[in-house]
């Protein structure tokens, strides 16, 4: 049976009503929100008009309109942990729209809200944060913007759209409940209040497994990963729309994926590539990195080249090499190890996990056989490795049809098939926790903790 659902657009759970800026402590860790100093857009129809004073932002690209956000951080006395753009969609008749935006750093901050017009811009020049999918009326949308607001100082935004059915966002002049903030958190955090990464692969298709998963996801803050075949049968944009939109595409605002063969049912991964946009990494390519606190986090492609000298595995060394975290992590698709009995171990992997091994990362996660199973700490040829060994999970289990295990390979510690959930880690200054969250009405659980090397 066929489902097809209609579309669900908002992407984060917050809501924030506090007029005020405020600021909380938990132990070492702190929470402050800044509103924007300045905002405002332009408009290509109008270029010579400035929207200085309006209570609404746009973003489009017929006619185009380009959105600016500036906020000044002060006071900061720790370092920047988490930072997150909240922003606030206009409550007015045809705010709807199927594409909020993507967001950048800008190099400029000296641009005025007064000033501003379509033939007078600051340029938006800088690094890719995140982009919005689709966005209703009156909800708060949220980007992960810790890779750029660092510390104290003044910070530029742009939003630009690609769609010729944009979006609106209230302004600051729309008032405090409502206005754009960044949410910083700062501080050495205890456990319960490190950052969090989770999510599983082999997610969305016309069954209600994904729904599952996605409402887990709804209780869990923090950076969501997918370990590919994010959508059946074929990875097409309609089926990324009807199947994966309307349930993890709520988190799309702070997923960071991976593709899967079944993504790469569709030529290129194109339907993967244009759904994620920029949180892919660079289009055609699916290989990129980021950090998140004291990890280096890589997310790599299992469908193209991985051999040794390949341009993946040689961008991998490079990428490792420059890194100064001292915890690792990586993901992608095809398992390396697994005991599953629909696939069998992807040998053509090994490459990329001699390079992650020979830099000591600390955690690798696959999808593709739809289970979950845990691996002790283990060397590129599979033997147990408590020295340098890598921990790998297969998390295969994020809303598809399960499948059985057949032999069980060497250093499997646990396993587990037909419950779906996702896989949390909490990431800790030098190791990191595991627990295996089960689907509502199971009760399959798995969880410990392994240091960094």
């Amino acid at each position: 049976m066929s489902r097809r659902r209609a579309p669900l657009a908002v992407l984060t759970t917050v809501v924030i009503t506090a007029a005020t800026i405020t600021a909380s402590t938990s132990a070492q860790a702190a929470t402050t929100t800044f509103t924007a100093t300045a905002d405002t857009y332009v408009d290509n129809a109008a270029a010579s008009t400035n929207y200085g004073t309006s209570g609404q932002l746009g973003v489009d690209n017929s006619p185009v309109k380009r959105m600016f956000l500036k906020f000044a951080v002060s006071g900061l006395t720790e370092a920047v942990t988490n930072a997150k753009l909240r922003i606030h969609t206009d409550d007015v008749s045809g705010a709807e729209s199927p594409n909020g935006g993507t967001f950048r750093a800008m190099s400029s901050t000296s641009w005025s809200e007064a000033a501003v017009t379509a033939n007078a811009q600051p340029a938006i020049d800088g690094a890719t944060l995140g982009s919005l999918g689709a966005v209703v009326r009156n909800a708060w949308y949220e980007v992960d913007v810790t890779s750029y607001v660092t510390g104290n100082g003044t910070f530029s935004i742009g939003v630009t759209s690609s769609s010729t059915d944009g979006a609106d966002y209230d302004s600051r002049e729309s008032g405090a409940t409502t206005a754009p903030r960044l949410v910083i958190t700062t501080g050495s955090t205890q456990p319960g209040n490190d950052p969090v990464f989770v999510g599983a692969g082999d997610i969305a298709d016309s069954g209600s497994g994904d729904s599952a998963t996605a409402a887990l996801l709804d209780n869990i803050q923090g950076t969501v990963w997918t370990t590919g075949d994010n959508v059946y049968p074929d990875g097409t944009l309609s089926q990324f729309n009807s199947y994966y939109e309307p349930t993890w595409g709520r988190h799309k605002a702070r997923t960071r994926p991976s593709p899967g063969n079944h993504d790469y049912h569709t030529s290129g991964a194109s339907g993967y590539y244009s759904y994620f946009g920029a949180q892919a990494g660079p289009s055609g390519r699916g290989y990129y990195s980021y950090d998140i606190g004291n990890w280096h986090i890589v997310s790599l492609n299992s469908n193209i080249s991985m051999s040794a000298g390949s341009a993946q595995e040689q961008w991998l060394r490079q990428d490792l090499a420059a890194s100064t975290k001292p915890c690792t992590a990586a993901y992608w698709h095809h398992p390396l190890f697994t005991s599953g009995a629909n696939h069998a171990p992807s040998t053509a992997t090994r490459p990329l996990f001699q390079a992650l091994y020979d830099y000591n990362a600390d955690v690798v996660l696959f999808g593709h056989n739809h289970q979950y199973e845990r691996f002790a700490p283990q060397n590129p040829s599979g033997a147990l490795d408590t020295a340098r060994g890598i921990r790998t999970f297969v998390a295969g289990m994020g809303g598809a049809g399960a499948y059985g295990f057949g032999t069980i390979k060497p250093n499997s510690e646990a396993r587990n098939t037909g419950t779906r959930g996702v896989l949390k880690l909490t990431l800790h200054s030098n190791s990191f926790d595991w627990q295996f969250v089960p689907e509502s009405g199971k009760t399959y659980t798995d969880s410990g903790t392994t240091n960094c090397h």
